[in-house]
């Protein structure tokens, strides 16, 4: 008789957390499972961290974790997951060189992630960037250090402004870390320009909300907010985006603020791959029972951002898209897909929230472990602590990294691997940048120079 299948569709935080708990638990049982994991990159990426790899801080591989050197007895299948047969218990996807393939499964775990929330807004898609995946970081720290080169040498001090001019649209948990280790890395740079006079990095950080980090306990947003201001970031809250240009932001109180830069971390919606299987949504979200299972598809778990999980502790409501819902998620899912093969017992997603971190760039950061507020140098060392607790892998890798950035200057330059047209706001796949050739609508290349330099 041929082993149970099992598949994972992604291995984001709740994928990755979902595959690892279910080979562990699975290990030396006497009929082992076959566990397939598809997923675009051959990494699980520790996005918390990310926008220290955008401000130069961190190494792009420090902040990816590699999933077959992590999970054995897992085979890794690379490739996006293009639809999902449920009466015959398929999964078709498409691989990065254009095959395709057919997964079956006896139980699917469906981790499919996020992708950029759009807003019906003129220019917004053709003038933004997101930042979900590795790619964005990659493209946004040159195009960072290619804005403060190119003021530098600007004779225009009008251009020259609006090249070290950036925007950042989204006081959330991305939005606010993106803006902090912003200001302070194109700092760093304009200290090394030769030409510097008169040069002065303005980040803009704008949020139709009342104030930073809306989500989050007040505490922390009134510590966030002054860490930004005291850096020169200006702040404002009951603002959004009326039109984005070529050439700079109009705001919805009328100021147009000339720029080259549009980061766009106004949040997530679920991955489109949910949209298509007639099962019962709720706001974008695959609606599940507190075992994560779908009603009435028993072998079907969905968890992370594209499951709405009821928040057994606030009755009526579900559970928030964070990273820590969803890591704890993944442990409960592949527990019950384990019960559901006959191994332990199911069990149903119950969790209080433990805190949040907010790191913001050098040893300032907003903490509140277990409830209790913290700001300062303490908060930062118990905001790297977490997150180096939390990495399943490269800890002393991230920990070296800390500590060079700490005694030696940033590297300012640019790589050039990353372009602007590869890394579309509008994909329903950050993870990858997009290249000629690769399957779906052609993107051509512009030439470098011009339309690069006026473009997010």
């Amino acid at each position: 008789m041929s082993r149970p299948r099992v598949v994972v569709v992604g291995a984001g935080f709740a994928g990755y957390r979902a595959t690892r708990t279910l080979s562990g638990l699975t290990r030396g049982t006497a009929g082992p499972l076959d566990i397939v994991l598809l997923n675009p990159t051959d990494y699980f990426l520790y996005l918390p961290l990310l926008p220290q790899v955008a401000a130069g801080v961190l190494e792009p591989r420090r902040v990816t974790v590699s999933l077959t050197g992590t999970l054995p007895r897992v085979r890794l299948v690379l490739g996006e997951a293009d639809g999902i047969d449920l009466d015959a218990r398929t999964v078709s996807y498409t691989g990065p060189e254009g095959d395709t393939g057919t997964l079956t499964y006896d139980r699917l775990v469906l981790a499919a992630g996020s992708v950029n929330k759009l807003l019906p807004i003129p220019g917004v898609a053709e003038h933004a960037h997101g930042f979900r995946g590795l790619p964005e970081a990659l493209y946004l720290r040159d195009h960072v250090t290619r804005q403060v080169e190119l003021a530098s040498a600007a004779e225009d001090p009008a251009t020259s402004a609006a090249r070290c001019t950036f925007v950042v649209v989204g006081a959330g948990y991305t939005g606010t870390e993106v803006a902090a280790h912003g200001q302070l890395f194109t700092d760093a740079l304009v200290r090394g320009q030769p030409h510097r006079t008169g040069l002065w990095p303005r980040w803009t950080l704008v949020d139709i909300a009342p104030r930073v980090l809306p989500e989050m306990d007040e505490r922390l947003s009134r510590t966030a907010d002054r860490v930004l201001r005291q850096r020169g970031v200006e702040i404002r809250t009951g603002t959004s985006v009326r039109e984005a240009t070529r050439d700079g932001v109009l705001l919805s109180d009328g100021d147009f603020v000339p720029t080259r830069t549009l980061v766009w971390c106004v949040g997530v919606r679920p991955d489109p791959l949910a949209e298509g299987l007639g099962l019962v949504m709720e706001r974008g979200r695959l609606l599940v029972e507190p075992t994560l299972q779908v009603p009435g598809r028993p072998e079907v778990f969905v968890c992370g951002d594209a499951a709405a999980v009821p928040d057994l502790e606030r009755p009526g409501q579900y559970t928030p898209m964070t990273a820590q819902h969803a890591w704890r998620q993944g442990r409960t899912a592949g527990r019950n897909v384990a019960a559901s093969l006959g191994i332990g017992e199911p069990r149903v997603y119950r969790h209080r929230d433990l805190g949040f971190v907010v790191d913001l760039g050098g040893v300032k950061a907003a903490a509140n472990p277990l409830g209790v507020p913290l700001s300062g140098p303490a908060a930062g060392a118990v905001t790297r602590g977490y997150h180096l607790a939390a990495m399943p892998g490269n800890r002393v890798r991230v920990a070296a990294d800390w500590f060079l950035d700490a005694v030696l200057p940033r590297q300012g330059v640019q790589l050039g691997l990353v372009r602007s047209w590869s890394v579309p706001l509008d994909t329903a796949s950050p993870e990858t940048a997009r290249v000629p050739g690769r399957p779906g609508p052609p993107e051509p290349g512009p030439p470098e120079q011009p339309p690069v330099e006026g473009t997010p």
